[in-house]
């Protein structure tokens, strides 16, 4: 029997594009989507989309068994940082309870891979940079201790079930596929580039710098982006791998290289030929001064490496997605 992967959040950033990256494979996916994102990306043509909640355990338990699921690749959850500090229960509802929920109907109908979208922000502050996996957990907002949490229990279902499975650590998401069809759409959307574009082309108000007194070499947060397509990549990999038979565990995925906002800034200002209004407002809550992953793991269990995630093909895929 073929290979069928569940993908949930397949319709929100990383997951569409993890969407088109298996079925240029020509890999066998199913879409767990409620929806909540409000994005609407195009997709291959035949993949199914179920308009469900990962906690809606009838819905999930008859669909893994309808398609005869055998790995899914959990993206779904809330990702905002400063949301989590003032929505924890929001949180920890929908990253731990309704992700637990899933993982007992994954149990319940033997699905026996699992692979796993997880964060850097499961490290808190580092003791120093490049992180490796075994660096202390110490998260510093709800959003990566939701994460975390979800990470212990596979890692309890892997010791006492058997199951296999991946947690794959992304430090910052970026970029987008470079046809431009795809792109980053938040709402509201956080994250820093596609929020500088946009300032810089007149679509939003200036750009807020959350803090320049960090303890960083231009005194702004430092930060390792990493391409979607190369995140999307990293999946491939990692459930090749769990098909195999072997472990994966936490792996970081990122360059081991940091840029802070303020050297974004200078290269995005470049890549447009334009000035980006800003202004500079208090820390945001819940954010480390600096995360850059050490991605050696990575590459030597996976055989990967970041191929797209230079800062100026970051910018230009993702200026090309949004004009």
């Amino acid at each position: 029997m073929a290979s069928v992967t569940l993908i949930t959040g397949g319709l929100g950033f990383v997951g569409s594009h993890f969407v088109w990256a298996a079925a240029r494979e020509g890999r066998d996916v199913v879409i767990l989507d409620d929806g909540s994102a409000g994005t609407s990306p195009p997709l291959p043509e035949g993949v199914e989309v179920v308009r469900a909640d990962i906690g809606d355990r009838p819905t999930v338990s008859a669909l893994i068994r309808r398609r005869g699921v055998d790995a899914i690749v959990h993206f779904a959850g809330k990702i905002q940082v400063g949301e989590s500090v003032t929505n924890p229960a929001l949180y920890f509802d929908v990253n731990v309870i309704r992700a637990f929920a899933l993982l007992e109907e994954a149990r319940a109908a033997g699905v026996p891979r699992i692979l796993f979208s997880s964060t850097a922000a499961v490290y808190g502050e580092p003791d120093a940079v490049p992180i490796p996996e075994s660096a202390p957990k110490r998260p510093v907002n709800p959003y990566g201790a939701s994460k975390l949490s979800f990470e212990h229990a596979l890692e309890a279902y892997g010791r006492a079930y058997g199951l296999r499975w991946a947690a794959l650590r992304y430090f910052n998401a970026a970029g987008a596929d470079p046809s431009g069809k795809l792109r980053e759409a938040h709402d509201p959307e956080t994250h820093l580039i596609p929020l500088l574009l946009d300032a810089g082309l007149g679509r939003r108000p200036p750009l807020t710098l959350f803090g320049e007194d960090y303890p960083t070499r231009d005194g702004t947060c430092e930060r390792d982006y990493i391409h979607v397509v190369d995140l999307a990549s990293a999946h491939l990999k990692a459930l090749d791998r769990l098909a195999a038979g072997h472990e994966v565990g936490p792996l970081n995925l990122g360059t081991g290289r940091g840029s802070t906002v303020r050297e974004v800034l200078d290269e995005a200002e470049r890549v447009l030929a334009r000035p980006i209004p800003r202004a500079v407002g208090p820390r945001r809550a819940g954010d480390p001064s600096s995360l850059v992953a050490d991605p050696r793991r990575a590459e030597e269990i996976l055989g990967w490496r970041a191929q797209r995630s230079d800062l100026p093909t970051l910018l230009e895929d993702t200026l090309r997605s949004r004009t």
